[in-house]
């Protein structure tokens, strides 16, 4: 373990491994923070700039663009409510609220040091446990991913507010959305219309520009446009209780995405929902949660970018990519002669070990490049509303464009943009529609696959040790919170009833 690590590093630090690390974070960072691109486009846009350079070399780069990605997202998502890709949407929740009130600093600067100590955690267990952890994933048949998928959509109760019923609504809507095109398992089109455009289903990062971006500038208008933020220098500067407050969050958020990132398809996306909806239930300010916690900030970044580097555990040591981006990496592996999975450690442990060694000194440069930079992007706030907005419409509209390359995209995001100003108008959640639209697909897959595995009995999940578990878990986390609320009121109201009877 000690010469493989000691051979990493000559690898990593060689001044063009550095060099070329630092040039993918940096690019990495710039692809995030337009809105729907993402990790997955970054890497597939820059690999044909990699072919000729050396395989390790190439990798250490992509990897960097890929992390990188990470971050760039959060910072659009804090700023100006636009998250860059999936993983990033939580963060509008508390990241956006704390911008409005001046402290957008602050909270990039905890969304930086969160993504650095998850990274690192996961850093370890990834060179530690690679192989047994990607061994006890290979686990996970049919029954067990529906249940981690149930286990996902019990978090719809955290992000509905007072309202359940709402919530529950626009998750039922975001799933009923994400059936249109070619079902599951079948061949048969559903809702498409006859449009061909809709075969693949209505694009997501599309939906989600429209809700978050476009949905956001319509209300603000609506409202006749919020006022700069004047928040003073020393307001955007994260203080000592920021960071004693972020601890706890960041260590429960790298478990989370730890877990998850591991598992093909479940990915960082779930796992920053999951990890949003476990701190509404244990953090001690979970009441200040959606209005500007540093909690609903510091835990669905960990997850984040806990889960970004766990995907390369069956990526590596089985050859499953774990995601999109870590699918295109597979590819940039093959495209140099390079076979991941169990042999690859033995064959190639210069360029396994050097590219893990990697991850640290990128996300070293991260933290150094983006912690004394956040206070000056929060200064973007500052700019006149009527500058912002068209900015933000025409960088997601550039972004919506991009990715599909026809105009149909263009009109999905304002068709999701009105969804989204009527939303926030009429105050329903949209983290609970996201949400749908994101387990929807998985949840499909996840049920036809059960089925076929079970004989067309869906039981099969409470019959296997792992899926039991976790659907019993789901149950609780979905079920429990309204049951405490319950408790809790009949508690109150049981000792009113007694002070009145004491003071009459």
């Amino acid at each position: 373990m000690l010469d493989n690590l000691m051979l990493g590093l000559e690898t990593a630090v060689s001044p063009e491994n550095l060099l070329w690390c630092f040039i993918g974070v940096a690019l990495g960072t710039l692809i995030g923070m337009l809105p729907g691109l993402g990790a997955t486009t970054g890497v597939a846009i820059l690999l044909p700039v990699t072919l000729t350079m050396e395989p390790v070399t190439a990798l250490i780069m992509l990897a960097g663009i890929y992390y990188g990605c990470q971050y760039g997202g959060s910072i659009s998502s804090i700023l100006i409510s636009t998250p860059g890709d999936s993983s990033s949407v939580v963060l509008t929740l508390d990241g956006y609220q704390m911008a409005r009130k001046g402290r957008a600093g602050a909270a990039l600067a905890i969304s930086a040091i969160s993504s650095f100590v998850s990274a690192i955690i996961s850093l370890v267990f990834l060179m530690l446990l690679a192989a047994p952890i990607a061994s006890f994933a290979l686990r996970f048949g049919p029954a067990e991913n529906l249940a981690v998928i149930l286990l996902g959509l019990a978090t719809i109760v955290s992000f509905s507010g007072d309202n359940a019923v709402r919530g529950l609504s626009m998750a039922a809507l975001g799933v009923l959305i994400s059936t249109v095109g070619v079902a599951s398992g079948f061949s048969t089109d559903r809702f498409t219309l006859g449009n061909v455009n809709l075969l693949s289903g209505i694009p997501f990062i599309e939906v989600m520009i429209g809700l978050f971006a476009v949905g956001e500038v319509l209300h603000q208008i609506r409202r006749g446009g919020e006022k700069p933020i004047r928040a003073r220098f020393r307001d955007m500067i994260v203080t000592k209780k920021d960071l004693r407050r972020a601890v706890a969050p960041t260590l429960r958020g790298s478990g989370v995405g730890l877990g998850l990132g591991v598992l093909p398809g479940a990915g960082a996306t779930l796992a920053t929902f999951m990890s949003y909806g476990i701190e509404k239930q244990v953090s001690k300010h979970r009441d200040e949660m959606g209005s500007g916690a540093i909690e609903g900030v510091a835990a669905p970044e960990a997850s984040n970018n806990a889960a970004a580097n766990a995907s390369f555990i069956p990526t590596l040591a089985l050859g499953i990519p774990g995601g999109g981006a870590t699918a295109v990496l597979l590819g940039a592996f093959i495209v140099f002669g390079l076979q991941p999975g169990p042999l690859l450690f033995e064959s190639q442990p210069a360029l396994v070990w050097g590219l893990l060694v990697s991850f640290f000194f990128g996300n070293l440069m991260l933290l150094v490049l983006n912690l004394p930079l956040a206070p000056v992007f929060a200064q973007a706030l500052r700019l006149p509303y009527s500058f912002l907005y068209p900015v933000i419409i025409f960088t997601s509209l550039i972004g919506a464009y991009a990715i599909g390359n026809n105009v149909f995209s263009l009109w999905v995001v304002f068709a999701a943009g009105l969804l989204g100003y009527f939303m926030k108008q009429f105050d329903f959640p949209v983290a609970p529609l996201v949400l749908g639209l994101v387990l929807g697909p998985l949840l499909e897959k996840a049920l036809v696959q059960t089925s076929a595995h079970g004989e067309g009995n869906l039981l099969v999940v409470f019959q296997q040790p792992i899926s039991l578990t976790l659907t019993i878990a789901a149950i609780v986390l979905g079920v429990g919170p309204g049951l405490l609320r319950t408790i809790r009121g009949r508690r109150a109201s049981s000792t009113a009833d007694e002070e009145q009877k004491i003071d009459a």
